[in-house]
């Protein structure tokens, strides 16, 4: 099988290309910067600067879309939404204009998108035929690159849509920035701590993107977090405990909004999705509760 990944050299993006090559798939990333794709994901990944560097005879099974800027480095200015856009959707066009002109398509296309789809869900238990709860700026982002994505469905592609919750790395992502404060006992819940935290640990990320990839029957969106979402208080609670520190340091709403404005809404918000689509397809999660999940994963914080 011949794979090729956008958001290859990202959190996720290293870890499929681990897993594709022990299974001997071959795996082509397109990336801004191809000349660093092999160290970053493996010798025997290929890293591509265009997509016309893949010849018209050089056949792709599948194609994984996982690029995207980080939505919550930065404050959400004129430049950052415009740059947010672009990773995602303007690429995704880049992607389907290449595969109209191909003669020979792939049969898939697993295509990023964020929990965040739903925005601020409240107490409300969200499964993927839930309808979007309180649009802004991420749940828009989110709903414009589904639908660009699929619009490859006219091209004859199996589309799947990946909604991703908090992935829980060693290795990046939140773990990694919360991991200094914390240790520093400078940790706690944000805002009043009730906010639901949908998240899932790394490995399970990869294996239900290799899942869906894997199964025919597999289209349409998918909520990507654990079956027990938590709210950010017993999160905090959990964390702080696992690297033996206290977690009572507050951060107000109030002082969260001056920072960061808009953005803010990210972390005081929360969805409380479960994955019931994946559940019903038969992916069996190895870590489903927190605790468990940062157990294995406290060596390496």
């Amino acid at each position: 099988m011949h794979i090729l990944l956008t958001g290859g050299t990202g959190l996720i993006g290293r870890q499929l290309c681990r897993l594709w090559s022990d299974h001997g798939y071959r795996v082509t990333v397109w990336s801004r910067a191809p000349e660093t794709v092999a160290q970053r994901c493996g010798p025997g990944v290929r890293g591509i600067a265009r997509l016309d560097e893949l010849a018209a005879d050089e056949g792709v099974d599948a194609v994984v879309n996982l690029a995207g800027a980080p939505i919550a480095d930065r404050p959400w200015t004129g430049a950052r939404r415009a740059l947010l856009w672009a990773s995602r959707i303007t690429l995704t066009e880049q992607l389907l204009g290449w595969l109209e002109r191909r003669q020979q398509r792939p049969g898939v296309l697993v295509s990023g998108s964020a929990v965040g789809w739903y925005g601020d869900g409240g107490e409300r238990e969200l499964s993927e035929a839930s309808p979007p709860v309180k649009e802004d700026f991420a749940s828009q982002l989110c709903i414009a690159w589904e639908e660009t994505a699929l619009r490859a469905e006219s091209l004859g592609l199996r589309v799947v849509l990946v909604r991703t919750g908090l992935v829980l790395s060693a290795e990046g992502g939140l773990l990694t920035r919360l991991r200094v404060p914390f240790k520093l006992g400078l940790g706690g819940p944000i805002g009043n701590g009730r906010q639901w935290m949908p998240w899932v640990h790394i490995a399970d990320q990869v294996a239900l993107i290799d899942f869906l990839l894997q199964n025919p029957d597999a289209r349409g969106p998918y909520n990507a977090c654990a079956p027990e979402p938590v709210r950010n208080r017993e999160f905090s609670q959990r964390l702080g405990r696992t690297l033996h520190r206290p977690a009572f340091m507050p951060l107000p709403a109030v002082v969260l909004k001056a920072l960061l404005g808009e953005l803010s809404g990210l972390l005081l918000g929360g969805q409380r999705a479960r994955p019931a689509r994946l559940l019903e397809a038969g992916f069996t999660f190895r870590f489903n509760d927190l605790q468990s999940a940062l157990d294995d994963l406290s060596s390496a914080l």
